[in-house]
Order: C-alpha cells, then sequence, then structure tokens
C-alpha cells in the first residue's frame, strides 16, 4: 500500500521548490539567497531551511505547489521549437503532449529543424544533472550534409576545430552506409554545435537527427509521438545522473 504523505512532514526548502518544476535545488538556493523567496508571507533567506508540505511557498510572489514527477520521452517532429511559450506563434512540443497536468519543459533544447530524442520532466534536479557539462552525457546525432565529407575533414573534426574562439572536440565521428551522412557523438551542448562544426568546413546540415540521449533512444517511438517512462526506465534515470 502506497504510504500517504503527512502535511506536517518536514522538508527542506530547496528540495519543495525543485518538486513544483520550478527550478532544481540549486537555483532554489540562489533564489533563497537573493531573498525572493517567502514560506508563509515571510521571507525565508536561510540555506537548509525545513518547512511543512502544507506551507505557502512564493519566488518573486508566484505560488509554487509541488507536483509528482512525470518524465516523457517525445521523438520530436521537424519544425517544432522546445520552449514552452512562443510569441511568434510557432510550433511548440507542448502542442503534441496531450492529457498532461503537470507543468513540464523540455531538458536542453533541440533547434526548430532537428528532429529526434527529447526528454520533457518537471524533476529540475534530474533536468540540470543531464544538462550540465560535467556529467558529460552521452548524445548521438546522424546527420546528413549537402555532399560528401572527406577523411581529412572528419580528421579535423575529431582533432578539434575553432569555433568562435572556442577548441571544439566531439566524442567520436564515423561515416555511415550513405555517402553524405555522419555519425557524431558528443556530450556539449551548445546552441546549434554541430551545425556550426560542419558550416565551418563549408558543409551544409541538411538533416540534423538526435538518435540517443543519454540512455534513451527513439526505438520504437514514431516521430512526434510521445509516453511517459516506466518505473524502471525512471530507476534507470535517476542511477544514470547520480
Amino acid at each position: 500500500m502506497k504510504k500517504k504523505s503527512n502535511p506536517k512532514e518536514k522538508i527542506r526548502l530547496n528540495k519543495y521548490i525543485s518538486q513544483s518544476g520550478f527550478c532544481s535545488r540549486r537555483e532554489a538556493d540562489a533564489f533563497i539567497l537573493k531573498r525572493k523567496v517567502k514560506v508563509n508571507d515571510i521571507l525565508c533567506n536561510k540555506l537548509g531551511s525545513k518547512i511543512n508540505l502544507n506551507d505557502l511557498v512564493t519566488i518573486n510572489n508566484i505560488l509554487i505547489k509541488p507536483e509528482k514527477n512525470i518524465y516523457i520521452l517525445l521523438n520530436k517532429p521537424k519544425n517544432y521549437i522546445t520552449t514552452n511559450e512562443d510569441t511568434r506563434n510557432r510550433k511548440i512540443v507542448f502542442d503534441l503532449i496531450k492529457g498532461v497536468k503537470e507543468r513540464i519543459f523540455s531538458v536542453g533544447r533541440l533547434d526548430k529543424n532537428t528532429t529526434g530524442v527529447l526528454l520533457l520532466t518537471n524533476d529540475g534536479d534530474v533536468a540540470k544533472k543531464l544538462t550540465h557539462p560535467s556529467h558529460k552525457i552521452k548524445k548521438i546525432y546522424k546527420v546528413t550534409l549537402n555532399k560528401k565529407i572527406s577523411n581529412y575533414e572528419i580528421s579535423q573534426i575529431k582533432n578539434g576545430l575553432l569555433i568562435e574562439d572556442e577548441l571544439i572536440k566531439v566524442d567520436n565521428i564515423e561515416r555511415l552506409e550513405k555517402k553524405n551522412e555522419i555519425g557524431i557523438e558528443i556530450h556539449m551542448g551548445k546552441n546549434r554545435i554541430i551545425r556550426k562544426i560542419f558550416e565551418s568546413l563549408n558543409h551544409r546540415v541538411l538533416k540534423l537527427d538526435r538518435v540517443l540521449f543519454g540512455p534513451f533512444t527513439k526505438k520504437y517511438l514514431p516521430r512526434g509521438k510521445w509516453r511517459v517512462l516506466n518505473q524502471n526506465e525512471i530507476r534507470n534515470l535517476k542511477s544514470f545522473t547520480n
């Protein structure tokens, strides 16, 4: 039998905030130190503070409500962006997610023209770990170029390229069956970094598809479809990010 939560049970304030999906625990600590957090309308700026589950918590006068953590795997289609809202009326990935009441966000971003594996959640701590460079979360992409790439250019990419005054290295790169297709493994999460790698060598990326993100692939998940992770996958995800 599932244990019922006790409203008088004490919980750390930063954990309470992170469980709302508002931000990670570390970011919650930053809000606390900046005197942005109130508990029952009283300013709380002490790290490590504990509260009751039925206390009212606000950040910048926004009410924080803890939610049950949810983890969704989506095979992102082209022409969708990964922001929660868009003032230009473009299609967003959250339009595809029906029947989910929790406030979720994407773990990292895929640009409008990039397809493939995308994780959505309201778990700020897991999202932070999956996107922080120190955890070196593996990402594998299938890249379709406008022309064949030479062995010398592949060697250049393996050895590292100077892009925007920073040395960019990939973890692995291999040719695929078709002459203009490349498989590339990278843990870096910089904006449009794969496109920039090939553009620096005068190649244009026609298609970019993420086929693996951490422990997840898009296997058995058609383009534009999504599913909720099962308990075994959630346990694996949490052990993966420990």
